[in-house]
C-alpha cells in the first residue's frame, strides 16, 4: 500500500468475511470465534496455491483442535517457495543485499527463479532431498535467502545461524540436526573490520557429524553455478512437513530445536504481513536482523507479498549512528523494522532522521525484541515522520511471527500494541484463570494458530514441547490445553495491549508484581542511561534484594544526583514499591545472541543457584556472568 493510501487490506479481507469493513474488534472477534472459517478465508483470499487440497468443510481445515498437535488442512501438499515464485514475473527486485562498506547486491524478481533453480539441482547432486537437513552459517546477505528458498523448493529442511556464533556455539544448534550440506562466507565486515570466518567454518564443519558438504556463498564455484540459471523444480510436500528449524537461544542448556511447516508458515506470514503490515508488491521492506533471530525468517514474507526485501550485513551504528537511516532513504524503504535498542541510541546520539534523511516513502516503523516504551513511540513520531505508523510488537520464535502489534489504519498508543492479531484467541488470565481487562495477567493463546511448532527436535513423545508451553500448573490446577507464553500483559477496554515482561522474570516487591519492562522505559528515558538491568532476588528469611544495574553513556558517572534521579524518576513516573535497593554501575549487560537481557538466568546465579549452566556460546559478552556472580556474593542479607 502506497503512503497515501487510505485503505488498508484488511478492509477488503473484512467484507469477504461479512463482518464491517472498518470494525477491527469484530473482525477480530469473528477470527478467533470461527478459526476453521477464519483460516479458510486466509487460504482464498490470498489464493494459496496448492497440488491437493483442502477439501470442503471446517474439518479439511481443522481436523482436529486439540492443542498441542492440532491438526491443520489434512491431505494438503504444497510449497513456501511456490508462493513465492508466483510473483516471478513482476519487474523490479526482490532482494537487495547491503554490506557494512557500501557494497550494494541486486537479485532481481526476473533473476531469482533461475538461481533457487540452479542452487537447488546443486544440492540434489550433492543428495539433498525431502526431510534432508541443510544448515546455513552466514551474515546477513541477499544470497542467504537464496540458499533457504533452494533448500525449502527440495523439501529439505532449512536452519540458519549467524556469524557471530563461534562454531562451537553454532554446531550446539546445527549439529543436532546433522546437516548434508552447509552453507557459509569467508566473512563479513564489522564496525569496520573484516571479519574472516574461513577457519570458524572449518572447524564448524569438522564439529558437525556426518561431514557435511561445505558451499560458499562467496565463491567462484557458486558465481559459476547461478550463470546458467535453472528453472526451478518445486517439490509440494504435506501442509505440515518442516520448513526450518528455529533454535532458542540456549543460554541454559542445549538449544531448543523448534520446527515448523511449510503450509502454517506460509498463511500465518501472509496473514501477518498482508493483513496487518499491508505489505504488497509495491513496498519495500527492511528488518534489520540476523540468522539467528526469527525475524530473518518473518522477512522473507516480504516476498511472499511479492515485495522487496532489504538486508544488511554490518553494525547499525557504524560509521555513524544515522546508518541504518542511511539505508532508508537509499532504498527508499516503506516499512523498516528495528528494535528499542536501536531506536533509544538514536535518540540518545542526538539523531533527527525525519529532517536529515529523504523518508518520504516510509510509511511505517516495526519495533520487537522487548517492549516499546512510550516515550520511544514520541521520539519516532516526533523525529521520524508523524504519518508513520509505529508497531510495536511481541511474538516469538516459537510461532515465527507476532500474537499482537500494529495494524495499518488502526491508532496505537504509547507504550502500547494496538491489537491483538487475527486468529490469535490472545488472553490475560490471572492465576484462578480468570480472564481480567485492565489488570495485569499472563499471557494465554486459548486456539491453536497454523504455526504452533510441528514439534521440537529429538523430541519423539512431545515432553519437552509440552513442557515448554502447557505444563504449567495454575491456582486450581493444571490447563494441559491452553499455551502460556510467559509474559505478564494488560488488555485495555480499548483492546489494545501492554507487555510488562516475561512472567519468569517478574520483580514481586512487597507482594506487588512488576514487569521488568516497565522499570526499563523508565529508567532508559534517562539521558545519562545507555541500558538498564533490573533483577528480583530472593534471600534467606524471605528477604528481597532488588538491585538496578546501568551502563552510562559516554563521559557519564553514577553518582548521588544520578542515583537519586532514577529513583525520583521511578517513584513518580512507576512506584515508590519499585524504587530498586541499589543502582550499581556495570561494565556491560549481557544478552542472548539475539539481544534479549539474561535476566532469568542471572537471578539464579546471583540468588547463588548451583544449577544454573550458562552456556557462553549462546551469550554476547560471557565475560561478564563472574563480574555478576561476585554482586550476588558481595550482597550483605
Amino acid at each position: 500500500m502506497s503512503k497515501a493510501s487510505t485503505r488498508p487490506r484488511w478492509h477488503r479481507f473484512a467484507e469477504a468475511a461479512g463482518t464491517p469493513a472498518a470494525d477491527y474488534p469484530a473482525l477480530w472477534q469473528w477470527s478467533v470465534d470461527n478459526p476453521a472459517r477464519f483460516w479458510r478465508m486466509v487460504w482464498e483470499f490470498f489464493d494459496i496455491r496448492a497440488v491437493t487440497g483442502p477439501g470442503v468443510g471446517d474439518s479439511a481445515v481443522l481436523a482436529d483442535p486439540a492443542m498441542p498437535g492440532a491438526r491443520w488442512f489434512p491431505g494438503v501438499t504444497l510449497n513456501y517457495v511456490e508462493q513465492v515464485l508466483r510473483h516471478r514475473d513482476r519487474g523490479g527486485p526482490a532482494i537487495i543485499g547491503i554490506d557494512e562498506d557500501g557494497t550494494r547486491t541486486q537479485i532481481d524478481w526476473a533473476q531469482l527463479p533461475g538461481r533457487i533453480g540452479a542452487l537447488a539441482a546443486e544440492l540434489r547432486r550433492l543428495g539433498v532431498g525431502p526431510g534432508d537437513r541443510v544448515g546455513g552459517y552466514l551474515p546477513d546477505v541477499a544470497e542467504a535467502m537464496v540458499a533457504f528458498l533452494a533448500t525449502a523448493a527440495l523439501g529439505a529442511v532449512w536452519s540458519g545461524c549467524g556469524q557471530d556464533y563461534a562454531p562451537q556455539g553454532a554446531a550446539a544448534r546445527l549439529g543436532q540436526l546433522q546437516p548434508k550440506v552447509l552453507f557459509s562466507c569467508n566473512g563479513y565486515r564489522l564496525s569496520g573490520r573484516w571479519i574472516d570466518k574461513r577457519s570458524d567454518t572449518a572447524e564448524l564443519a569438522r564439529l558437525l557429524p556426518g561431514e557435511p558438504h561445505l558451499l560458499l556463498l562467496d565463491s567462484d564455484h557458486y558465481q559459476t553455478l547461478i550463470a546458467e540459471p535453472v528453472a526451478p523444480d518445486v517439490t509440494a510436500v504435506d501442509f505440515d512437513h518442516p520448513l526450518w528449524v528455529l533454535f532458542t537461544s540456549g543460554t541454559t542448556g542445549a538449544p531448543k530445536g523448534i520446527v515448523h511447516g511449510h503450509g502454517g508458515v506460509v498463511l500465518e506470514h501472509l496473514k501477518t504481513a498482508a493483513l496487518h503490515a499491508d505489505l504488497g508488491a509495491d513496498d519495500v521492506f527492511f528488518w534489520q536482523t540476523s540468522l539467528s533471530w526469527m525475524m530473518w525468517n518473518f522477512r522473507l514474507a516480504g516476498l511472499l507479498c511479492g515485495g522487496t526485501v532489504v538486508c544488511y550485513s554490518g553494525h547499525p551504528m557504524y560509521p555513524d549512528a544515522d546508518r541504518l537511516w542511511d539505508i532508508l532513504e537509499a532504498e527508499r524503504v516503506t516499512f523498516f523494522g528495528t528494535s528499542p535498542g536501536h531506536l533509544l541510541a538514536s535518540r540518545k546520539a542526538g539523531l533527527h532522521p525525519g529532517a536529515s534523511h529523504d523518508l518520504s516513502r516510509l510509511r511505517a516503523l516495526g519495533s520487537t525484541g522487548s517492549p516499546l516504551p512510550g516515550d520511544l513511540f514520541e521520539w519516532v513520531r516526533t523525529e521520524v515522520g508523524d504519518d508513520v505508523e509505529v508497531s510495536s510488537i511481541s511474538g516469538g520464535t516459537d510461532v515465527v511471527t507476532a500474537f499482537a502489534g500494529g495494524t495499518t489504519g488502526v491508532p496505537a498508543m504509547p507504550g502500547e500494541l494496538a491489537t491483538r492479531y487475527l486468529g490469535v484467541a490472545l488472553h490475560s488470565w490471572s492465576p484462578q484463570r480468570t480472564p481480567l481487562i485492565g489488570e495485569v495477567g499472563e499471557m494465554v493463546i486459548t486456539a491453536p494458530m497454523p504455526s504452533m511448532p510441528v514439534g521440537f527436535t529429538n523430541d519423539p513423545d512431545g515432553t519437552r514441547y509440552r513442557a515448554a508451553y502447557f505444563d504449567h500448573h495454575w491456582a486450581d490446577g493444571p490447563a494441559p490445553d491452553v499455551w502460556r507464553h510467559g509474559d505478564w500483559v494488560t488488555l485495555t477496554e480499548r483492546g489494545s495491549l501492554v507487555i510488562h515482561g516475561r512472567s519468569d522474570a517478574t520483580l514481586n516487591r512487597h507482594g506487588i508484581r512488576m514487569g521488568s519492562a516497565d522499570i526499563y522505559e523508565v529508567v532508559e528515558s534517562i539521558d545519562a542511561v545507555a541500558e538498564a538491568l533490573v533483577l528480583g532476588i530472593n534471600g534467606p528469611d524471605g528477604a528481597y534484594w532488588m538491585p538496578l544495574f546501568v551502563t552510562l553513556t559516554n563521559g557519564r558517572e553514577l553518582d548521588d544526583a544520578l542515583v537519586d534521579t532514577i529513583g525520583t524518576q521511578i517513584r513518580t513516573r512507576l512506584s515508590p514499591r519499585h524504587v530498586p535497593d541499589d543502582v550499581i554501575a556495570a561494565p556491560g549487560i549481557p544478552h542472548t545472541r539475539t539481544g534479549k537481557k539474561l535476566e532469568v538466568p542471572l537471578t539464579g546465579i546471583m540468588s547463588g543457584h548451583a544449577d544454573v549452566s550458562l552456556d557462553p556460546r549462546a551469550i554476547d559478552h560471557p565475560d561478564l556472568i563472574d563480574w555478576y556472580r561476585e554482586q550476588g556474593r558481595a550482597h550483605r542479607w
